[in-house]
């Protein structure tokens, strides 16, 4: 028996994103290997034919997940005992990708978002569900931080928000937080202007925020300093060798989406 979801509006990214790093996974040499995402497709009762037709969103997905996979886990490995806070998880899996390389991860989303997560990914410490919106700072009641490292995780959410939205979700971060790291994904204000995403197209959904790069953002944010970001045509590259070659115009560039990697301490 298949269960029925539905979710419209920015909740239905996650079911897209879910559908891409299964597909993914299921190839015979795969770029990433998310078997619990293939399993939860398998299982879901959805109208998958938008997403099959949207090869950027896809690809862009898979090239997010290997980057973003390999800069959480290079920090991991540096800073033993951290607390990861990951907002808008969706059906986000990367908690068990990196499974004891962390003291406690939270995944949080909004309440419609996480019910449907609960039914297929039953959680409890050291992984924690919170039903609430990042602009909400209450969110930050339920986690247990001590002093630790503190890593936050922001994918997939940036580009769908107001720039008023983006300084609230940093300021809630800065004043619960004395010291700790943020890799948020952006988008270009170019791409958040002139591309719709197809797999979405009937949802509600819209890109309306971009940042055109992490010195910009910092601006933003002046209590957090800009360590680094990284395009995620690094992943593309992994994917299609091409990149490598035109990976190095400054227009495709400048066009991908970035992770930037801020801090405050």
């Amino acid at each position: 028996m298949k269960e029925k979801v539905s979710v419209t509006g920015v909740p239905e990214t996650m079911i897209q994103t879910l559908y891409a790093r299964a597909k993914e996974s299921e190839k015979d040499n795969p770029m990433i290997q998310d078997d619990m995402a293939a399993e939860i497709v398998s299982k879901l009762d959805y109208d998958f034919s938008n997403a099959d037709k949207d090869k950027a969103m896809s690809y862009g997905v898979i090239a997010r997940t290997i980057v973003l996979d390999e800069m959480v886990e290079r920090y991991l490995s540096k800073n033993a005992k951290t607390v990861v806070i990951n907002i808008a998880s969706g059906m986000d899996t990367r908690c068990y990708r990196m499974k004891g390389k962390y003291l406690r991860w939270y995944n949080v989303d909004l309440p419609e978002t996480m019910e449907i997560r609960e039914k297929f990914l039953t959680e409890n410490g050291p992984i924690y569900q919170i039903a609430k919106s990042a602009m909400d700072a209450s969110y930050t009641d339920e986690i247990v931080c001590d002093g630790e490292n503190v890593l936050v995780v922001i994918e997939g959410l940036s580009m769908y928000l107001q720039e008023k939205d983006v300084l609230q979700m940093f300021s809630i971060i800065e004043k619960t937080f004395p010291k700790v790291t943020v890799m948020i994904e952006t988008m270009s204000p170019f791409v958040v202007r002139h591309i719709k995403e197809k797999s979405i197209e009937g949802s509600n959904a819209k890109f309306t925020w971009g940042v055109k790069n992490g010195k910009l953002l910092q601006k933003l944010v002046p209590a957090f300093s800009y360590k680094q970001e990284v395009s995620l045509i690094e992943g593309m590259k992994k994917m299609m060798p091409i990149y490598r070659i035109i990976g190095k115009i400054p227009a495709v560039k400048n066009f991908s989406n970035k992770i930037i990697v801020l801090e405050k301490e």
